[in-house]
């Protein structure tokens, strides 16, 4: 009997550890199962708005200009860019950004020291917005608004027939009512017009330079740093520190060329894969169609292509250049669509002497 009972146990135990064999690896991966969720690199970097686009024709062509820009935007874009400019210039453009955020750029070039120098300024603005506390949700009465700036000087080059190069110095700043933060950064570009067909490559790097911090009076605060007993002074002068953060670093290389090309009649492509440090990486592809020698130019293009979550998708435009010498005028306008907020229009004029 004792040797029927103890044959029992062993069938019994045999019975449980194959069970718990089989569903132990089940069981153990449930209770430390974790959902893995993606993080990117969105929203790491200050003064983001260093990466709006600059200039309506950028823009219409889907902001794929590296290999292609030749105007006074390629302050922003690529330096090198400058070279192709045949004499000097001015660009001015304003748009209404999202959430009412007004964004400006202005842009002056002169030929100078066997090449060019430009200046530039940047400039983003949010609208007044009230004071918010806890005690006081609905607002104290008092104001504030947000601004960021950035004032480049530039210089650019042809070293041969076929090969410039450019380079930018800029000053950056941010402010939000009594804080800011402020730090340098530079950009280096070039652009080399292939012996195929005039197809044309170009390079940037972009905002490599120093990180930024905030700092300001908004950033004392009243403590008191023994809570726990009484009678001591409870409203002891503090200032918080915050980190510090990255520019948004962008590498852009891009190619460009004439797909079609006759009489007056011009058709040229380009495309650009960006590798930036505040998002993976993309690609921009747009097209611009030249009319009556230039006279009139349409364009459209796609924006981060090959991105989740992408941002930005397609866009349109139109340009009318006026030729009256010694001075040309220059009127662009672009349509571009957003995914989260309102779709952006841009208005850019320029002025070539």
């Amino acid at each position: 009997m004792l040797r029927i009972k103890t044959m029992k146990a062993i069938q019994r135990l045999a019975m449980l550890f194959a069970v718990v064999g089989l569903a132990g690896p089940q069981m153990v991966a449930a209770q430390f199962d974790t959902t893995t969720r993606s993080v990117t690199k969105r929203g790491t970097t200050a003064a983001d708005f260093l990466n709006i686009p600059v200039g309506a024709r950028a823009t219409g062509m889907g902001n794929a200009v590296t290999a292609t820009i030749d105007d006074a935007t390629s302050v922003y874009w690529n330096p090198a860019g400058l070279t192709a400019m045949q004499g000097g210039g001015f660009v001015g453009e304003y748009a209404q950004w999202l959430a009412d955020v007004e964004f400006n750029f202005v842009s002056v070039v002169f030929p100078a020291a066997g090449g060019k120098v430009a200046f530039g300024v940047t400039s983003m603005r949010t609208p007044e917005m009230e004071v918010t506390t806890v005690a006081n949700p609905n607002g104290t009465g008092e104001t504030f608004d947000a601004a960021s700036y950035a004032i480049s000087l530039t210089y650019a080059r042809a070293l041969t027939d076929r090969f410039s190069i450019g380079g930018s110095i800029k000053q950056i700043n941010e402010r939000i009512w009594n804080s800011g933060a402020s730090g340098t950064a530079v950009d280096i570009g070039t652009q080399f017009v292939t012996p195929f067909r005039g197809i044309r490559l170009g390079a940037s790097i972009n905002n490599f330079g120093s990180k930024l911090k905030l700092t300001g009076d908004d950033l004392l605060v009243r403590v008191d740093i023994d809570p726990i007993n009484a009678g001591n002074n409870e409203s002891n002068r503090a200032l918080l520190n915050t980190d510090e953060f990255d520019l948004p670093l962008t590498m852009r290389i891009g190619l460009a060329g004439e797909a079609y090309q006759a009489g007056s009649t011009r058709l040229t492509v380009a495309i650009e894969a960006l590798n930036p440090n505040s998002s993976e990486q993309y690609v921009n592809m747009g097209a611009e169609l030249g009319l009556l020698n230039d006279l009139v130019m349409l364009r459209g293009g796609y924006s981060e292509l090959l991105l989740d979550d992408a941002v930005r998708s397609f866009s349109v435009g139109a340009g009318l250049r006026y030729r009256f010498a010694p001075v040309n005028f220059a009127f662009d306008y672009a349509y571009e669509a957003q995914k989260y907020f309102a779709d952006v229009n841009r208005f850019t004029m320029a002025i070539l002497f």
